[in-house]
């Protein structure tokens, strides 16, 4: 004998509600909520340099008074180092998790540095301006031909003087061996911008 619905239709209900339920559940556990609740009950300490800005503060880092450059500068990169604020719980550089009170290094922050190699920015300058028609801008970079052109036409009767002047003004000539100009760290520098298959462009939010 087959088994009727109680009056009003109460089993298919009670499933439903059962499948609201369950839905509810998992929304709930695996939701922002769900994550609220699982990182109150075992909270895993972030690491040192992924602290965002305001928890931590770096110095400055050490110049060297010959090359303007970080001490430290290998490969165009140098690290400084960063003490994060007090009170702060975080994995250090050797993963061991630290409570900080603000004078403890708790990570070294890789910085751009750039490769040097004995030419001065303001000499260039310099013999470009004064000495340019004789192409001494031009040996002293390392353009021998260039040079000895430059000489023998007196700086291309001063339209090549004039030229070379505002290209080394502008740091785009530079030294022949592809390094940078010696230049005040906190001086005057241009940087130059690309856009290349490893970067992108972001996009622009308008109010």
């Amino acid at each position: 004998m087959a088994a009727a619905w109680p009056s009003g239709s109460s089993a298919p209900e009670a499933a439903t509600a059962r499948l609201l339920g369950v839905l509810w559940f998992v929304s709930v556990t695996t939701g922002p909520w769900g994550a609220v609740a699982t990182s109150a009950g075992g909270e895993e300490s972030p690491k040192c340099e992924d602290l965002k800005v305001g928890q931590y503060i770096c110095k400055d880092p050490k110049i060297n008074d010959a090359t303007q450059e970080p001490v430290n500068c290998t490969n165009y990169t140098a690290h400084v180092s960063c003490f994060p604020a007090p009170n702060i719980t975080c994995k250090d550089s050797s993963g061991n998790e630290t409570h900080f009170t603000g004078n403890e290094v708790g990570f070294f922050k890789p910085i751009s540095c750039r490769n040097v190699n004995g030419y001065s920015y303001k000499v260039a300058v310099a013999l470009s301006l004064f000495l340019g028609w004789l192409g001494a801008d031009r040996f002293y970079l390392g353009y021998p031909a260039l040079g000895l052109l430059k000489f023998c036409t007196v700086g291309f009767c001063g339209i090549g003087s004039l030229i070379d002047f505002i290209l080394i003004s502008m740091q785009i000539v530079g030294p022949s061996d592809g390094s940078s100009y010696i230049i005040d760290y906190y001086g005057t520098r241009l940087t130059r911008l690309s856009i290349t298959n490893e970067t992108y462009r972001k996009t622009q939010l308008y109010p």
